[in-house]
């Protein structure tokens, strides 16, 4: 990695230097990359809850694709200056989707539609607010910090387009990752010719299964964050599955009535079944502590952020310029981030859905996004500047956030319990100001990442930032529509009765059954949002009524959901979307007092376990919390990223424009892309069956050993890749 003098910092493009940067092409295309990455990245986090920075990606890509362009056309060369605008656009629609994901499908747990009006207006609000509350902070922490704080990411985007402009970069290993992940995922989810899945239940240890999802862009997850938090992180799935669910099944086979929250005997549960009702609260309770956790370690940090971006705001607004300001440090003026801050506070009051409003609600909650989301941009950006984006407890500060405002509701409704301060209302809008503090405050710590950069390539600050706001926007619009996209296909309607039960009269809402389901029943029904605790005995959740007011199906989400089988008989794999269970947990346990806090406070014990032994807890518990068969492909990154950097002899901090990084950044945009169109696809009941070839070559398709055989490949082609073997400049490594 290059290193930069401390004392006296010269950027690779001198002041002095005018050049192309803030052109047409170079937003457009970051734009466009933002697009795809973000809805990669949105992908990612419903599957395992983490998202990696995609800044390297896009730039090497910016830097081949504007080449290409200029020896097939003859139009001039792209510029450092425009690349770096390509990426910093483009670097939005990661941080947008992990805001979005962790937060957004809490939603439909609390009994609310995930509309895309509203998932539209809180990722563009926040995202929005995070880059602009890091105008003033950019002197604070980029410049005055220049030396102290590292930037890992921003800096090592800063070497690629370095190495770009020398002509020493290219996107072939990317484009091929990408095209064989999405060919694989294609053949695999979309022809179906082997299993996506494959378990087998350990015959001889009651409860215990083995099972991997055979997936390109989970391995590359595990390659791309390394193999020290990979190893930590299946750990925390063989916990879960060979450990708690067998202990649960060899204590509770005897009991003679369920085990709450559980409404089935124990003894007639499958492991899935002990995951869904008990080992769901556990990790949820590892995940909160040990985000509240990472928080704590931080507080020195956040004290020392707080204190410099504030004297920063002061000084800016005081001082006044001696002569005329320096092309590299030029940001946008302050009253852009004061005017935009109150016209933002003023579009959440008024934005339909979110649950705010002008009233007291509306005041308190606005007071609460501004405060929150000053103290946690701050935080974010000098946290990513000390220990990367990866490391960025987002987690943890929206869990923060979260708990603050539900126990504020609380003490109010207290005061005034006619003011209906823990109804389902205040739910929405609790969610609404931690959404959109998480949205701002992952945004503030990429937008950091990505003036870093232009700190250090010679970039124009207030182009990055109007750059920054454009890739927000965009990546906003189409990030929304991806994550109800994604929920539909893989929403599924489970046949209920409950005779004693007779839904509202004055329901209007009407809805037919969709997707595949829909050729199996063809009628409209009513639909009622069941809230927590409104009737006795009937779960929270969406469901379809007759016209008599019986209800006839629970519709099971695509995110999040337990139901795992249409009504034809076919098999659909939902989303786990672990932190966004936990928002919902937070909120439905502070204001309704019903959460099963035992098994809440086990997973916070065993979190408290791990950091008393200098384990990391948050990848841990989010080990816990997913199935075993998600953390299982990341472990085998993690040891395919141990193996070549034995082979090349490099370590992984040196590593982070390798090829097989780079390849793995194309494993999981090609593998996420595909699963994300064949989602689009699934929604036609006929397309998907025209092209489910499982049938007809079923000998294949239905053995395990086929999946593991596939999967088998592109771990094989992975390990070639990163160790150098293959794709690689044969001059360079000559």
């Amino acid at each position: 990695m290059t290193t930069y003098a401390k004392e006296a910092h010269k950027p690779y493009v001198s002041d002095a230097t005018v050049m192309a940067e803030y052109t047409w092409s170079a937003v457009i295309v970051g734009a466009l990359l933002g697009i795809v990455f973000g809805a990669s990245s949105l992908y990612l986090v419903l599957k395992v809850g983490m998202t990696v920075s995609a800044s390297i990606p896009i730039a090497v890509l910016s830097i081949t694709l504007f080449r290409l362009f200029s020896k097939l056309t003859g139009a001039r060369k792209t510029t450092i200056l425009e690349n770096n605008m390509v990426q910093t656009v483009g670097s939005a629609g990661e941080s947008i989707a992990f805001g979005v994901g962790v937060t957004m499908p809490a939603l439909m747990i609390l009994g609310y539609e995930m509309d895309a009006a509203r998932v539209l207006i809180v990722s563009s609000l926040g995202g929005l607010l995070g880059v602009l509350m890091m105008i003033p902070l950019r002197r604070a922490f980029v410049v005055k910090l220049h030396g102290v704080l590292p930037y890992p990411e921003g800096t090592a985007c800063a070497d690629v387009l370095i190495v770009g402009e020398k002509g020493g970069s290219s996107a072939k290993t990317v484009f091929t990752g990408f095209g064989i992940a999405a060919a694989y995922k294609v053949l695999m989810s979309g022809f179906k010719l082997w299993g996506d899945a494959p378990e087998r239940h350990i015959p001889f240890f009651k409860g215990a299964a083995v099972s991997g999802e055979v997936a390109p862009e989970l391995v590359g997850v595990g390659y791309i964050i390394g193999t020290r938090i990979s190893c930590v992180m299946v750990a925390g799935g063989v916990l879960a599955s060979w450990v708690l669910i067998p202990a649960i099944k060899l204590f509770g086979d005897g009991l003679a009535e369920p085990l709450f929250p559980a409404t089935k005997l124990i003894k007639d549960m499958s492991p899935g079944d002990i995951w869904k009702s008990y080992i769901l609260y556990i990790g949820a309770g590892a995940v909160a502590a040990g985000g509240i956790i990472s928080l704590f370690q931080a507080l020195p940090t956040i004290f020392s952020a707080l204190k410099s971006g504030l004297a920063d705001v002061l000084a800016g607004g005081l001082t006044k310029s001696s002569g005329p300001k320096l092309r590299t440090d030029n940001d946008l003026p302050n009253s852009v981030v004061v005017v935009g801050s109150l016209l933002l506070i003023i579009a959440i009051a008024a934005a339909p859905g979110l649950g705010l409003g002008f009233g007291v609600k509306g005041f308190i909650g606005a007071i609460l996004i501004v405060l929150f989301g000053f103290l946690f941009v701050t935080v974010s950006s000098r946290l990513t500047g000390e220990i990367g984006s990866s490391s960025n407890p987002i987690s943890g500060m929206t869990v923060a956030t979260l708990l603050i405002t539900c126990l504020i509701f609380v003490l109010l409704d207290q005061l005034d319990p006619a003011g209906n301060w823990v109804g389902k209302g205040a739910r929405l809008t609790a969610l609404s100001i931690a959404a959109i503090v998480c949205i701002a405050a992952s945004n503030g710590g990429t937008t950091s990442q990505d003036l870093k950069t232009g700190y250090l390539v010679g970039a124009t600050p207030r182009y990055q930032q109007l750059g920054l706001l454009v890739g927000a926007l965009s990546s906003a619009l189409v990030i929304g529509l991806t994550l109800i996209l994604l929920n539909d296909a893989s929403t599924t309607y489970a046949k209920r009765d409950f005779p004693a039960i007779t839904a509202p009269s004055d329901l209007k809402e009407t809805e037919g059954l969709k997707g595949t389901d829909a050729a199996v029943d063809a009628a409209s029904y009513k639909v009622w949002h069941a809230a927590e605790g409104e009737v006795a005995g009937l779960p929270q959740g969406k469901y379809l009524v007759d016209e008599s007011g019986k209800i006839k199906y629970l519709v099971d989400p695509g995110i999040n959901g337990v139901e795992t089988t249409r009504l034809d008989g076919t098999n659909v794999l939902k989303y786990n979307a672990p932190k966004a269970r936990l928002m919902s947990l937070i909120i439905d346990g502070i204001m309704t007092s019903k959460l099963p806090w035992g098994l809440v406070l086990l997973g916070v014990g065993i979190a408290l376990v791990l950091e008393l032994c200098r384990v990391p807890s948050l990848p841990f518990a989010v080990g816990v919390y997913l199935p075993l068969s998600a953390s299982t492909p990341i472990f085998v990154g993690g040891v395919l990223r141990w193996i070549a950097d034995g082979w090349t002899r490099k370590g992984e901090a040196e590593s982070d424009m390798s090829p097989g990084v780079l390849f793995s950044s194309g494993y999981i945009a090609g593998g996420a892309i595909a699963g994300i169109l064949l989602a689009m696809l699934s929604l036609s009941p006929s397309l998907s069956q025209s092209m489910d070839l499982s049938e007809r070559f079923a000998a294949i398709a239905k053995s395990d050993l086929t999946s593991v055989a596939a999967f088998g490949v592109i771990s094989a082609l992975l390990l070639l890749v990163g160790g150098e073997k293959w794709l690689t400049d044969k001059k360079k490594r000559a």
